[in-house]
């Protein structure tokens, strides 16, 4: 398949020289060879994966990988313009349609989830119905709804177990591209730190929440608030054996946001900050369950990939320069690599995409694609890596073929 946005894909190795040894250290370096990207979605509708990037998609046997479908284009979705969720499978590149979702955009899908509880075929995703968002776990094999939760999920635990919970209608508000439409939640919009909303623990297995983190807790670990601005949770994510939750904390100044990265223990207790003033955060995901890389404004400077422990001053920057930027880092199943994207460059609007070896931290790139113009704002195609679980699978969306499709690169180790 020829692709006529898609800038050459000649591989090239960063501080690594030709026999395969990193120039620095002297640890030798052997990347994986890597076969693609192939697109498993057809162009006659838009395509993308139906979760955030770092999310698995993809289920235990990686036969199938969920998809959200819609005819939407260049608009943000209303609750009155459902997507359908679906199934591609990776035999035969056939969409099979599983059911609607009203709670779903661009950025983060409808925040599906297999789960660990049964990851051959069950999975969680959210929908508005009745006037609410909701959770709702589905047999994928018989399409039978299995659990309906009053809570939309914005992560699951990996054992399936446990989820966490969000307000999307006050992300809406402030994010509208990361909320839904329908108003399904009560924002408290006029509340810049409401004592009774904040970040919610779902048990799965009984369907009772409990209020984590309240907006109150989080009022002195932020930047003082300006007038007219409310605080707002949203990129929530378990650590790896979900003991610790990583969450941002956001607030509007003018026009831009203030953040603030935090974490806290499972439990509720050791809610803290990650970094010193001005570093920020945006972008994240947890290498081990003590391990947490986001990027951040690295020394108030520079944006960078930057891995810590929480509570320790053990920052470190990866990519050995070559990463100084905001991009969707993620950690392969096995903890050897972590695959990043880029933004669109300004002018021909390049999004690339690099694969990293954690001991070297020697860069490999995978490929540059072109985003067109009309793809911006609300509606725009951030690449969004994730890993298949053997780690042998990297998917992506893309439109640099003129429309929103799913794509993926096969690894041979």
């Amino acid at each position: 398949m020829k692709y006529p946005n898609l800038i050459s894909f000649a591989v090239f190795f960063t501080l690594f020289c030709s026999c395969g040894v990193h120039k620095t250290t002297g640890i030798k370096v052997i990347f994986p060879e890597v076969n693609g990207p192939v697109q498993i979605t057809e162009n006659s509708k838009e395509h993308f994966f139906a979760s955030y990037y770092g999310i698995n998609s993809f289920d235990k046997s990686e036969r199938y990988v969920t998809v959200l479908e819609t005819d939407i284009k260049y608009k943000l979705p209303g609750e009155d313009e459902p997507a359908t969720l679906g199934l591609v499978d990776l035999k035969t590149n056939r969409f099979i349609p599983l059911t609607q979702t009203h709670a779903w955009n661009f950025q983060q899908g409808c925040m599906a989830h297999w789960l660990g509880t049964s990851p051959d075929s069950l999975i969680i995703f959210n929908d508005f119905r009745k006037g609410k968002f909701v959770a709702v776990i589905m047999n994928v094999h018989t399409r039978k709804e299995i659990k309906t939760y009053p809570y939309p999920v914005s992560a699951v635990s990996s054992d399936g177990k446990e989820a966490l919970s969000i307000n999307f209608s006050r992300l809406r508000l402030v994010r509208p591209d990361y909320g839904y439409g329908g108003n399904g939640q009560e924002p408290e919009n006029e509340i810049p730190f409401p004592e009774d909303d904040g970040l919610f623990l779902i048990n799965l297995e009984t369907g009772s929440a409990k209020l984590l983190v309240t907006y109150k807790q989080i009022k002195d670990l932020v930047p003082p608030i300006k007038d007219g601005s409310i605080e707002w949770i949203n990129h929530t994510l378990f650590s790896k054996n979900g003991s610790k939750i990583f969450f941002l904390s956001r607030q509007w100044d003018i026009n831009s946001w203030i953040t603030t990265s935090l974490t806290v223990n499972r439990d509720g207790t050791n809610l803290q900050r990650c970094f010193p003033d001005n570093w920020a955060g945006s972008h994240f995901d947890w290498l081990n369950d003590d391990e947490l890389m986001v990027t951040a404004n690295w020394e108030g400077k520079q944006y960078a990939h930057v891995l810590f422990t929480p509570g320790k001053q053990n920052y470190k920057r990866l990519g050995n320069g070559l990463l100084d930027y905001d991009g969707h880092g993620t950690f392969s199943p096995d903890q050897k690599w972590m695959v990043t994207d880029t933004y669109p460059a300004t002018g021909l609007r390049e999004q690339k995409i690099y694969l990293m070896d954690m001991k070297s931290q020697s860069v490999l790139s995978l490929g540059r694609f072109i985003e067109p113009e009309e793809f911006t704002g609300h509606w725009r195609c951030d690449i969004h890596c994730r890993w298949s679980p053997e780690g042998d699978m990297i998917g992506f969306n893309s439109t640099f073929t003129g429309s929103r499709q799913v794509y993926i690169f096969k690894l041979t180790f």
